[in-house]
């Protein structure tokens, strides 16, 4: 199968999925660091970089939702709905990290949000796993660049993938 939403023959999604994955973990690091002691300002830029994550996975659910939309219904189409539910799951529970945070006024983090955290990077993890199935399974039409002229055209498609 073929990713519908594509840049230079690339799937969108999986770029994008970088990003949130990224700033959860960041977020998670921040966290780490107010809960053993470093300066309190870091809890409120572990918050802020979780909404930020929150944003860029809302994102990702749209491009996956579009790619999900023409997936046949065989091993792939499982993976793909595995792979979203995952993702999603690891939205969901920083989604409550960052709703409990939300009405304290330094926003800080605690040992049960850090925890919840780390939950969720592991769930995460397995989406990574699951990701990577998918990417294999995906065709591999890719636009190959061999000089600046292959850029030349359309930069962004949004095409009926093909059967």
């Amino acid at each position: 199968m073929q990713s519908r939403l594509r840049v230079q023959g690339h799937p969108i999604q999986p770029m994008l999925v970088t990003f949130p994955f990224g700033l959860f973990v960041s977020a998670t690091v921040f966290d780490l660091t107010d809960v053993a002691g470093g300066p309190a300002f870091l809890g409120e830029v572990g918050y802020w970089t979780g909404v930020a994550a929150l944003f860029a996975a809302a994102l990702t659910v749209v491009a996956g939702m579009v790619d999900l939309w023409d997936v046949p219904g065989d091993r792939t189409r499982r993976t793909a709905i595995a792979f979203n539910l995952v993702n999603a799951a690891m939205a969901g529970m920083f989604l409550v990290a960052c709703l409990v945070r939300a009405h304290s006024p330094e926003r800080g983090a605690s040992v049960a949000i850090l925890v919840t955290e780390l939950v969720a990077l592991a769930v995460g993890g397995i989406g990574v796993r699951l990701g990577a199935r998918l990417m294999r399974q995906f065709d591999t039409g890719r636009a190959e660049a061999g000089s600046l002229d292959a850029l030349a055209g359309a930069p962004v498609e949004i095409a009926r993938p093909r059967p």
